[in-house]
């Protein structure tokens, strides 16, 4: 992957279509985004920012993210100073990975100001740094770095701004072509670009070096028609999975191969590298303790599963205690008190065997009878006992992998009601708070399918019941995974077409334990079908009349049909 200068190039190309746009809201979901809601060319778009040490970047997105009940400092800030304001240029520094809005505002006795939010997108260096431009100061912004840390720029509130350090490199819009063919007439034609032209990744490097191998036209034109590729004021996306890495660019790359796909915007092509992987990020975030508990539980849970089944194992000697009493009361003439074992012919052996039995020299013969028969009487309500509770240990176990999975696949706000949950089932302690909640209902998430039919999907046991059992017509149709862990899902349609049927048995088998699996059975019947058992667990149902389809879960379909 590569959010290099040249792609920088692209994007700023692309966020074009925001500038002369409001800024209407301002959200801050966590410590390492911002989204900027624009108001331009008649229509909203989220913009997000990242930081994030992996996935940082700015782009258009179609995703929506949960916001915290109360917004941190630097977004109030933000919304002091940016908030109700039109972005009058979207621009990038140089050949750098710094994007730049400049926004025209309103201070709070109605005079001009004008502001700038400096955008870098430098991997674990990333920020955001919100300037006065007129003063050149710095008002705020997302990470501090003190001159301890940064000898060559501080970034405090009330620092003068200082730009990142310039790479001693050659702007490649300004290399003449005198210039090029002395550089590009080396060995190593990547490497020789790499180390002399601003704004090139190794990746963008190696595609440039191919299109000259592979082209029959001079040097100079096949870089210049390689660069004006990122000069595109509306860029496509590039897609393209190599081995185990997955890579994206604004242009095509002949040099790889796999199966490339395009999308229509770079925005589109973000959320389809990023947005999975930085959802789960945020959840491992607000969920990380939650996880570590649910497998601290399920290993008790398993290792005494382990214990109860050698408990059962050693229980189930049971008939042979009862064999041992009847043989010795049927033979009590053959054996007297003081003996240490008995040779007794076992009657319900076909071949009437000869079967040795461990006396106590203390005990009479009748004595060692009953104390056989004590065993048996032990041992059966030790084995029904034990039984019970691996029957009850199995069903915890299967609970919380369910919870486990859940998680997985949750969104930080389904993290807040499966902790509900759990101190609802006595689980856990209910997290204390200083302020009274508010009794909020289960909010499944909403989906379209391809034909206009809406579509809800429970992300956690509350959702699932509540979607199944309030929201949900009888006459709908319900689906779920066939015998695994998943999601509740209904069409909501009382005659829903083929399309839409097989859309939702795809989301069914994407919000499972089976996501990443292929043919995947899905059960669906018509929501009246579908029972809860007295005193079942959470999201446990039963279900009868239904048909199965077999799908495979795809994450685009999911990106494509969410509402």
């Amino acid at each position: 992957m590569a959010f290099d200068g040249l792609f920088t190039k692209a994007m700023t190309h692309e966020l074009q279509q925001l500038v002369s746009g409001r800024i209407s809201k301002i959200h801050q979901p966590n410590s390492q985004e911002i989204v900027l809601h624009i108001r331009a060319a008649g229509k909203n778009s989220r913009l997000l920012i990242s930081i994030h040490p992996s996935y940082s970047r700015i782009h258009v997105t179609n995703e929506a993210i949960d916001n915290p009940s109360e917004p941190p400092m630097f977004c109030m800030l933000l919304r002091k100073h940016l908030e109700g304001g039109f972005i009058s240029s979207i621009s990038q520094l140089e050949m750098d990975r710094v994007i730049i809005l400049r926004v025209e505002s309103k201070n709070e006795i109605g005079d001009d100001m004008v502001r700038e939010l400096h955008i870098e997108i430098m991997g674990r260096h990333s920020n955001v740094i919100l300037v006065d431009p007129e003063r050149n100061l710095i008002l705020d912004s997302l990470k501090h770095l003190s001159p301890s840390v940064n000898s060559y720029r501080t970034i405090l509130p009330g620092q003068p701004h200082i730009a990142p350090p310039k790479q001693d490199k050659v702007n490649p819009y300004e290399v003449d072509e005198s210039l090029l063919n002395e550089l590009l007439d080396t060995d190593d034609v990547s490497k020789a670009v790499l180390s002399q032209l601003a704004g090139f990744s190794p990746l963008q490097a190696k595609e440039l070096a191919y299109r000259l191998a592979d082209s029959n036209e001079s040097k100079y034109e096949v870089y210049r028609k390689f660069l004006d590729e990122f000069d595109n004021a509306q860029p496509k996306g590039t897609y393209v999975e190599s081995g185990n890495k997955a890579i994206f660019s604004s242009v095509d790359l002949s040099h790889i191969e796999g199966n490339q796909v395009h999308y229509d915007s770079l925005g589109l092509l973000l959320d389809k590298v990023y947005f999975a992987r930085a959802e789960r990020d945020r959840v491992k975030q607000q969920a990380g303790d939650l996880e570590r508990w649910l497998q601290n539980e399920l290993d008790k849970l398993k290792l005494k599963m382990k214990k109860l089944a050698k408990e059962k194992s050693n229980a189930e000697k049971l008939e042979t205690f009862q064999l041992h009493g009847e043989l010795l009361m049927a033979n009590l003439y053959t054996f007297e008190k003081g003996m240490t074992e008995a040779q007794v012919i076992n009657y319900y052996d076909e071949e009437n065997a000869v079967i040795t039995i461990p006396l106590s020299l203390r005990k009479t013969p009748v004595e060692n009878a009953q104390s056989f028969f004590t065993k048996y009487n032990k041992a059966k309500t030790a084995l029904l006992k034990t039984q019970q509770q691996m029957d009850k240990t199995k069903d915890d176990i299967d609970y919380l992998e369910m919870l486990q999975q859940q998680v997985m696949q949750a969104s930080p706000q389904d993290i807040e009601e499966i902790r509900e949950e759990l101190a609802e089932q006595g689980w856990m302690k209910a997290r204390i708070s200083k302020k009274k909640k508010k009794v909020v209902k289960p909010t499944p998430e909403n989906f379209v399918s391809s034909t206009g039919l809406p579509i809800s999907v429970g992300k956690n046991n509350k959702q699932n019941d509540y979607l199944t059992f309030k929201i949900a017509n009888k006459s709908q149709t319900w689906f779920h995974t066939k015998d695994i862990p998943g999601s509740h899902v209904v069409i909501h349609d009382n005659e829903p077409d083929e399309t839409s049927i097989l859309e939702a048995a795809r989301l069914a088998a994407y919000f499972s334990k089976a996501r990443d699996s292929s043919s995947v059975p899905v059960d669906y019947t018509e929501v009246r079908h579908v029972k809860k058992p007295n005193g079942s667990k959470p999201g446990f149902v039963i279900y009868f009349e239904q048909k199965t389809v077999f799908v495979t879960p795809s994450e685009d379909l999911v990106r494509n049909l969410r509402k």
